[in-house]
């Protein structure tokens, strides 16, 4: 009985070493499967544009001094007057121009105690700014602003933050085409890269599309913006 015993242990110690055994190559097989389906590779994909841009802001800056407050103002008044008409003159309408209110410094009240009495008490700098879409108008005024220095106009060099400006409106627009470039370019790599390491291209695992960005084509063309994006996309790859 006892030796029945013992062999009945042994076979079944054996069909579990057997079942274990093949549960273990089940798995095995399982996770390189698993594995398999784990290849991937990611890729980026670019897709640039060339634009015009379709808004100009454009400050233009004088100043003004004196000793005399209200004849400082009148002097303002008539410059400002003088500025917009020139801008008029060459195209732009009222609605396209803007001036600030004056800033005024008192140097004398700025002495605290100074016996250096300044030249001139007062100094005026006053922005007038041209908002539009005419660019190439804009463009072509800017080069003729030097004759307001004939009629006694000192005009100031433009302080940081009032930079000309121009700028693009029309992102939207070409938003959709320019992702679709860039995942096509994508795929393209993404393809060349499954050839080349002989293995075959799957669906996408992820993708993500970066931020647009519309910048200068250069320093000395602002006026054409150069639009770029960037999409990442992971493939599956497979033998």
């Amino acid at each position: 009985m006892r030796g029945m015993s013992l062999l009945a242990a042994a076979i079944l110690g054996g069909l579990l070493c057997l079942g274990a055994l093949g549960l273990g190559m089940q798995l095995s097989e399982a996770a390189v499967k698993l594995k398999s389906l784990e290849r991937t590779v990611v890729v980026k994909g670019l897709s640039e544009r060339e634009v015009d841009a379709d808004t100009v802001i454009w400050p233009i800056r004088f100043s003004e001094v004196g000793n005399d407050l209200t004849e400082l103002v009148t002097a303002i008044e008539s410059n400002t007057a003088v500025i917009a008409a020139f801008l008029k003159d060459n195209g732009f309408s009222a609605e396209e121009i803007a001036a600030a209110p004056p800033a005024i410094i008192d140097k004398k009240a700025q002495n605290f105690g100074n016996n250096v009495q300044p030249e001139f008490r007062y100094t005026a700098n006053v922005a007038i700014t041209v908002y539009s879409d005419k660019i190439e108008l804009a463009r072509n005024t800017m080069s003729k602003i030097v004759n307001l220095g004939k009629q006694g106009i000192v005009l100031g060099g433009q302080q940081y933050g009032d930079q000309t400006r121009f700028l693009y409106s029309g992102l939207n627009q070409i938003k959709p085409a320019m992702v679709e470039e860039a995942t096509r370019n994508a795929r393209e790599v993404a393809t060349q890269f499954a050839r080349d390491s002989d293995s075959k291209l799957g669906k996408i695992k992820r993708a993500s599309q970066g931020q647009f960005s519309i910048g200068d084509r250069d320093s000395n063309t602002p006026h054409i913006k150069k639009v770029r994006v960037v999409s990442t996309v992971e493939y599956y790859l497979s033998d």
